[in-house]
């Protein structure tokens, strides 16, 4: 290799022994997208590290907070919500199974999304966060803004996987 074309010194010993990520927290939303997240996170894992896989889904009644304060947005809307955690909880372990995945390493959680992961990272002493993040337009938009505020509030690396709508 020829080491003139570098313009900077790189420890090559260091960089060839560099076997990748021993612990990563992948945050998928369960679209489409997700193959391509986690196939990325595979990429970069150290071959004997762990991938987790997370799905974070934020609770109606703070979605739907202000309409109606204190109270229940419409009657039936905790079975609504109970049917809707176990529909995407089923999508979840669907895309664990196709990527082997195991059991313990699927986390549905409740809450706020960035919140949420920075918690798991801090917790389970994650090296690296992978998510997607669409290529739109926009200043905000440019990473979007769950990939944005977990980037800036994390103690972990974060890999944003840019991922395309289909048109």
């Amino acid at each position: 290799m020829d080491m003139g074309m570098f313009p900077i010194a790189v420890d090559w010993k260091w960089r060839m022994t560099m076997s990748g990520y021993r612990k990563i927290a992948v945050a998928i939303d369960l679209s489409s997208e997700s193959d391509a997240i986690l196939k990325r996170a595979a990429d970069v894992s150290a071959p004997d590290g762990e991938i987790h896989l997370i799905y974070v889904q934020e609770p109606m009644d703070s979605v739907y907070m202000g309409v109606v304060p204190y109270g229940p947005v419409f009657v039936g809307m905790d079975e609504v919500e109970e049917n809707l955690r176990s529909e995407l909880r089923q999508k979840l372990d669907d895309i664990g199974e196709k990527f082997n995945v195991p059991e313990q390493a699927r986390h549905f959680i409740s809450g706020t999304p960035a919140r949420e992961i920075h918690k798991f990272a801090e917790e389970h002493s994650v090296d690296l966060i992978v998510l997607g993040t669409h290529g739109q337009k926009g200043v905000q938009l440019l990473l979007g803004a769950t990939a944005n505020s977990v980037l800036h509030g994390s103690s972990c690396d974060v890999l944003a996987v840019r991922v395309f709508d289909e048109v």
